[in-house]
């Protein structure tokens, strides 16, 4: 398969009818059967090879999506592909009309390791669906198996007094990491969803709510607490991404990291996860032990610099896309009058355009946000049965 294309799907919600996943939050059967429908459909205009979903509580609707997609393929492909008693079947038309059913395909599915199954308060995992399988059982990261503490370092002039840390035992959301086979190449894919921007607020001993959350007695501090604690778990979920990012980037294999990141490219959450870019030109910076002012990074250092940290560093495939078709808007999310794009694709240096030793490159990257609505419109409620995320396709070519 030298071409392939691989998305992101954050589909909202998925679970069976009449299942109560968050409080009061369910779905009648004929709301489960719309967004079956609706699901499916978008699936079989993805028509994707690889793809990541997000906000999956149970395995069981997302394998019946799949079937129904594939049931509509193949009703679609007998439609419009002419059979070989036509003289016309040959030509490329074709070839670009037919869907691939997923009947072959595999699905790796991560359940969240804080999902009990009680009624009101589910908690979402992710799965990632491959028409090639994949090269070796996929793996999640979730439970650390240690605390991961960050510690703060001190203020100047309080060096002898404690910063204190950030401890994190346990990711909000499962991630998946899997190698999955492409032509002659595996590609680790690692599909994700870090802790949103909604506030996490604590209840105290006895209470039934957190005060914060009573908007009749309205706590901006409180509330702006809550933000920060959300900001802190999603950028300490970014390292803990980012590693293992790097780990697979220094034994060579080629990188693939998507999913919904609830933060836009240039987010520190997103740049955790990417890596820094280089400066221009190290040679005028202050050497890290630098004695005189005039200890700088001689040529050579910038160029290793330089190479060290594109060699790890991910890159966007809308960014890629923008770049190479001029075209200056994509976003995946609209809420309150802000667009933005929040679900992303990006890249190891092994697909840079530029890059001589590339293995490939991608040939288009496209988005499907028509059904978004802006939340401050009447008409939002029909993102309950969709989904308030626009799905992104990349496509790519591989060499070789």
């Amino acid at each position: 398969m030298p071409d392939f294309s691989i998305a992101s799907f954050n589909v909202k919600n998925l679970i069976g009818p009449d299942q109560e996943y968050y409080r009061f939050q369910s779905y009648t059967p004929e709301e489960y059967a719309w967004k079956e429908d609706w699901l499916a459909d978008q699936l079989l205009t993805m028509d994707a090879d690889i793809i990541g979903f997000q906000e999956i509580f149970e395995e069981a609707p997302l394998q019946a999506v799949i079937a129904e997609t594939s049931r509509r393929a193949r009703e679609l492909n007998a439609a419009t592909i002419p059979d070989r008693s036509k003289r016309y079947h040959r030509k490329a038309i074709f070839r670009k009309l037919a869907v691939a059913p997923y009947d072959d395909a595999t699905l790796a599915f991560a359940a969240n390791a804080a999902d009990t199954g009680a009624p009101g308060q589910r908690r979402p995992g992710v799965a990632i669906l491959s028409r090639t399988g994949f090269a070796e059982p996929p793996q999640i990261i979730q439970d650390l198996p240690g605390p991961l503490d960050i510690p703060f370092a001190p203020l100047r002039g309080f060096e002898n007094d404690e910063a204190g840390f950030f401890r994190l035992r346990r990711l909000s959301r499962p991630i998946l990491k899997a190698r999955i086979p492409v032509g002659d190449t595996v590609l680790t894919v690692f599909n994700c969803h870090l802790k949103s921007k909604l506030g996490e607020q604590i209840t105290p001993e006895g209470a039934t709510f957190p005060p914060a959350n009573d908007l009749t007695n309205y706590d901006p501090t409180g509330r702006a607490l809550g933000s920060l604690r959300a900001g802190l778990r999603r950028m300490a979920e970014a390292w803990v991404l980012r590693r293992a990012i790097v780990d697979e980037l220094t034994q060579g294999h080629p990188v693939m990291v998507l999913g919904d990141f609830n933060d836009s490219e240039h987010a520190v959450s997103s740049e955790i996860i990417t890596g820094e870019a280089p400066f221009k030109n190290y040679q005028w910076m202050l050497r890290h032990d630098a004695q005189t002012p005039r200890d700088r990074y001689s040529e050579e250092e910038h160029i290793q610099i330089t190479d060290d940290i594109e060699a790890v560093r991910l890159h966007s495939a809308e960014s890629l896309f923008a770049r190479k078709s001029r075209r200056d808007m994509v976003y995946t999310s609209a809420f309150g009058g802000v667009y933005e794009s929040i679900d992303q694709i990006f890249l190891s240096r092994h697909f840079l355009p530029e890059n001589p030793d590339r293995i490939g490159e991608m040939d288009y990257f496209s988005v499907l946000n028509d059904h978004l609505t802006d939340g401050s419109h009447p008409e939002a409620p029909y993102n309950k049965l969709a989904s308030d995320h626009g799905q992104i396709i990349a496509h790519m070519r591989m060499w070789g």
